[in-house]
This record gives structure tokens, C-alpha cells and sequence, in this order.
């Protein structure tokens, strides 16, 4: 059976990563973090880019030295077993009840900025961008990496207008609180909120196998768009707190448009809306990609049904991913009828990422070796930390863990007690008799 087209290369795969990462939280997440550290949020932001950079050596070395399109999942079954790769994929597909809803929420309220949209035309933007999604998917990976490197240049081109017009550039720190100023305690809260916007590294992984020279091309495309995407965060933030765009939900969510049009005029608001939503579609349609070849993956080693394996006549597994967008929409068709607030959305989908997270560094601790083993270490404890620091906002990752876990059990157990019965000799009985 025929592996991926190997399509990408160093340009495409850094305005992947850079794109994937910006996506639902770039016009968004800055105002948020605002409205609960203020300027000493910006601080948080260089925390987080610090913290984030063992997990994003870690995944790219593990990406270099093991590239396939299992993608975290695998590498964790490569060094941890089969069973902890089936719970790794499961933790991983769990995401979709509560992180794709969430992400589509924020993709759609670009528009309110543009228009006064009813719940009915909010559920038809999330819709129409899960066609979308799966139109593009159709074609070769390299049609996703041209668009979405040139999202990603029209993200950094509007930044930079808004830089030049705010008067940003002849004093770039000045938003800057001194450090012995920083209230450190507000900040926890902050970064639990900014954490979403570096979720994107493991579906990355994915991707590894459809670089033209993964070894060299695809950690310098996960490194450079980490760094990209992290600096273009704290360039939006600095913008964010300089003209006072947050506060509360709805301002929080439509402070990028009303901060170009309040720069650039009512042009600058559409153009803003458009960047934006465009800069979520981009990460959806990694992550959807992502989820897609997962399934495709084990589909093609045997460990999922055969027909999730074929290959389109463009060599994409659209099998797997009409399977992936046909439950994302139920998800989402789910949330708009519960009405589940975004906040929560984002919570629980944390939760299950961090702890694929620390999986997938276990992992390179055990596939690694020399200074890339202490690194993977480090990481993980970082990780780990992450993982605590959510208390009770963990629950929805340990449960759905836990259920897992308990009913392979009962499954192994009940498939052993039928082999106990099967291979019992015909005269002998199962109970005992008076």
C-alpha cells in the first residue's frame, strides 16, 4: 500500500507550523490574557515561549529521527508499547468532542466583528469551514502548505501595518512593565489561557512523513514556526494593551478588527476579520489533516478497518478524513445545541493535550539519547507541571484516560474468559453441581 506524497518543503512546513499555531488564538488570546494580567501579561508571553522550547526540540527531534504520519501517538507506542499508543490516538481523537466545537466558535466570531450574525448563521460559518476543510483535504498536502504560508505572511503583513500606524516601532517596549513591577501571581491564570495557543506541536508530527528531507527540513520548520508564531503572539499582545482593546467577552473576541479599524479605518475591519478567520481555518485544517492521517496510519498498519487505509487518486486519505470532519460535525451540531460556553471548551480540550504532551516527552526519554534524553526529561517535567497546574480542568483527560484504560481491561478480561470456556474439556463443567 502506497505511503504519503512527500510534498513539503522547509517554506511550506514553517508557515504550516507558524499558521497552526496562530490560528484560533492569535486576534483573541492576547486580549484575554490582558484582561487578566494586564501589561504584565507580555511577561507571561516570554515565560511561555521559554517553556515551550524543550517540548518543541524534544518533538523535533523525535520528528527527525522518526518520521511517520502516526505522529505523536506512534512515537509513544514506539517506545511505551501498543496499548499506551491506542490510549495516546484515543486521548488524542478525544479532543474533538470539546477543542474542535471550541476552535470553530472563535473561527466564526471573526464575522461578528462584520456582521450581527444569529445562532443559526453562526452554526452555517462552522459548517461551511468544515466543507472547506474537507474540499482542501481532497488535494496534496502541498495545496494546504502554499495556503497556509500564505496566510501566514498576510498575518505578519497586517502586524506590521498596525505596528507602523499605532507608532509601535519607535519605542516597541515601552508596554513593557519593569520586572520588579510584575504582580507574578496574576499570572498563573494568564498562561493557563495562553497555553491553548501553543497546542499544535503534536499534530505537527503528523506531518513528518510528507517532508521531501525530513531529516533536515522538518525540525527547522516545527523550531522556526514556534519561534515565528511566538514573537507575532507577544507583537499582537504589545498592540492589544497599548490602545486598551479588552476587557470583556465580546471585546476580548473582536479586539483585533475594532483595533485595525480604529488604525486603519472600516477597510482595516474587514481586513482584519479576514486575516483572522482565515489564521483559524489555517490551524483547523492542520488539525483536522492531523486527526486524518492518525486514523489512516493505523488504519494502513492494521490496527483500525482496512477502509480507512485507501488513498484518493491525489494520494490523501480522504477516507479517514471524511470519518474525522463527519464526527466533528456532529460535535459541533452537539455544542450549539447545549450551548457550551467557549471557556470550558478550552479547558477540558488543555487538559488532553498536556497530557498526550508528557506522554510523548516520556517517550523521548526512552527513544533518545545523550543531551537530547536530558532535554526530553526536562521537558517533561515541565509538562507535568502544566498538567497539575489545571486541578480540577484535568478531570475531563483523567477520566476519559481512566474509562479507556478499564474498558480494555474488561475487554482482555472477557476475552480471556471465553478462551478459558472454549478450550475447557467437554465433559467438564463450568459450575459446580449438587
Amino acid at each position: 500500500m502506497g505511503r504519503l506524497h512527500k510534498d513539503l518543503g522547509l517554506g511550506y512546513g514553517t508557515g504550516m507550523m507558524a499558521t497552526s499555531l496562530l490560528g484560533s488564538g492569535i486576534f483573541v488570546v492576547p486580549a484575554v490574557a490582558a484582561s487578566l494580567a494586564g501589561a504584565d501579561s507580555l511577561w507571561a508571553w516570554l515565560a511561555l515561549m521559554v517553556l515551550v522550547l524543550p517540548v518543541a526540540f524534544t518533538f523535533a527531534r523525535l520528528g527527525r529521527a522518526f518520521p511517520h504520519a502516526g505522529g505523536a501517538p506512534h512515537l509513544i507506542g514506539r517506545a511505551l508499547g501498543a496499548p499506551m499508543e491506542k490510549l495516546a490516538a484515543f486521548m488524542f481523537l478525544a479532543v474533538l468532542p470539546v477543542g474542535l466545537p471550541a476552535m470553530l466558535t472563535l473561527t466564526a466570531g471573526f464575522w461578528h466583528a462584520l456582521f450581527d450574525l444569529s445562532d443559526g448563521g453562526d452554526l452555517l460559518v462552522q459548517l461551511g469551514t468544515l466543507g472547506m476543510i474537507l474540499l482542501l483535504g481532497s488535494r496534496k498536502s502541498g495545496a494546504s502548505g502554499l495556503i497556509q504560508l500564505l496566510i501566514a505572511v498576510a498575518i505578519i503583513g497586517l502586524l506590521i501595518l498596525v505596528w507602523i500606524r499605532g507608532d509601535l516601532l519607535a519605542e516597541p517596549l515601552a508596554t513593557l512593565p519593569a520586572i520588579e513591577q510584575v504582580q507574578w501571581s496574576a499570572l498563573p491564570a494568564a498562561l493557563a489561557v495562553m497555553f491553548w495557543c501553543f497546542v499544535g506541536l503534536e499534530a505537527f508530527t503528523h506531518m513528518g512523513e510528507e517532508f521531501k528531507n525530513p531529516e533536515r527540513d522538518f525540525p527547522l520548520a516545527l523550531l522556526f514556526g514556534v519561534l515565528l508564531a511566538g514573537f507575532i503572539y507577544l507583537a499582537c499582545a504589545m498592540a492589544v494593551i497599548k490602545f486598551g482593546v479588552f476587557g470583556d467577552e465580546l471585546t476580548n473576541t473582536t479586539s483585533f478588527p475594532v483595533l485595525v479599524a480604529g488604525l486603519l479605518g472600516e477597510p482595516g475591519r474587514w481586513a482584519a476579520a479576514l486575516v483572522g478567520y482565515l489564521a483559524c481555518f489555517a490551524s483547523l485544517n492542520l488539525y483536522i489533516q492531523g486527526f486524518a492521517r492518525l486514523l489512516w496510519s493505523m488504519a494502513e498498519e492494521g490496527k483500525l478497518p482496512a477502509p480507512l487505509a485507501r488513498l484518493n487518486r491525489n494520494g490523501a486519505p480522504f477516507h479517514a478524513l471524511s470519518w474525522v470532519v463527519g464526527a466533528s460535525l456532529l460535535c459541533v451540531l452537539a455544542a450549539w445545541l447545549f450551548s457550551l460556553p467557549l471557556e470550558v471548551l478550552i479547558r477540558y480540550a488543555n487538559g488532553n493535550f498536556i497530557l498526550v504532551y508528557l506522554l510523548a516527552m516520556v517517550a523521548g526519554v526512552k527513544l533518545l539519547r545523550g543531551g537530547w534524553r536530558w532535554l526530553a526529561l526536562l521537558a517533561s517535567l515541565l509538562c507535568l507541571g502544566v498538567f497539575v497546574s489545571l486541578g480540577l480542568e484535568a478531570g475531563y483527560a483523567l477520566v476519559l484516560g481512566a474509562a479507556f484504560i478499564g474498558w480494555r481491561a474488561w475487554r482482555a478480561g472477557s476475552k480471556s474468559g471465553d478462551t478459558g470456556q472454549a478450550n475447557q474439556p467437554a465433559g467438564e463443567q463450568t459450575t459446580d453441581t449438587p
